[in-house]
């Protein structure tokens, strides 16, 4: 019944038997199959908000330890302090001084930036799954939540208006950068 006598229809198929894309043989059914297998898989892995939190978290550390890494290199511009505290080291000595009070810096910065990132996204992501909508609400929300668990060991204000801060800065840049379709309205 299905074809092109009745364009209306849904073609039913075997399971297994299904039309194969353009350029792939039936002797390549089996790879084709398990490669639709792996790439739902991973689709469906990276959805998740156990993924996306891991994702946010691994690239603010790599941006923190980027930014630490571009300002470390300012913080030896001054002869007179480099005098002071390096006197009576030798070259790789200084080098190697300077290489750890590097790599210091980029660990303790990139850490709290892989924090910040880590907890916004997971708490969007959260929001967005209950809510089931993908709109500026749950980016302010998170926004929130997450310059509230910032601020907390600094008091109630500081609480708010850490929130509040986050939740403005979120709005800003989701209003500025991201660009979503309209609801359809049914």
């Amino acid at each position: 019944m299905s074809g092109p006598n009745f364009p209306g229809l849904v073609p039913l198929h075997i399971p297994g038997k299904e039309p194969l894309p353009p350029g792939v043989s039936e002797e390549e059914r089996d790879g084709y199959e398990q490669m639709k297998k792996t790439e739902k898989f991973m689709t469906m892995a990276s959805e998740t908000c156990a993924f996306k939190t891991v994702l946010a978290g691994g690239g603010g550390l790599a941006i923190g330890a980027f930014f630490s890494l571009m300002s470390s290199s300012f913080a030896y511009e001054d002869p007179l302090l480099r005098e002071r505290t390096q006197a009576g080291m030798k070259t790789h000595q200084k080098a190697s001084a300077m290489f750890k009070e590097m790599g210091r810096g980029m660990w303790t910065t990139g850490k709290g930036f892989g924090k910040v990132g880590a907890l916004y996204a997971g708490i969007e992501c959260i929001i967005e799954s209950y809510r089931a909508k993908n709109d500026i609400y749950n980016s302010v929300s998170a926004g929130f939540l997450a310059g509230g668990i910032l601020a907390r060991k600094s008091g109630p204000r500081a609480v708010i208006g850490g929130g509040l801060a986050f939740a403005a800065f979120s709005a800003v840049i989701d209003l500025a950068f991201i660009r979503r379709e309209p609801a359809e309205e049914d």
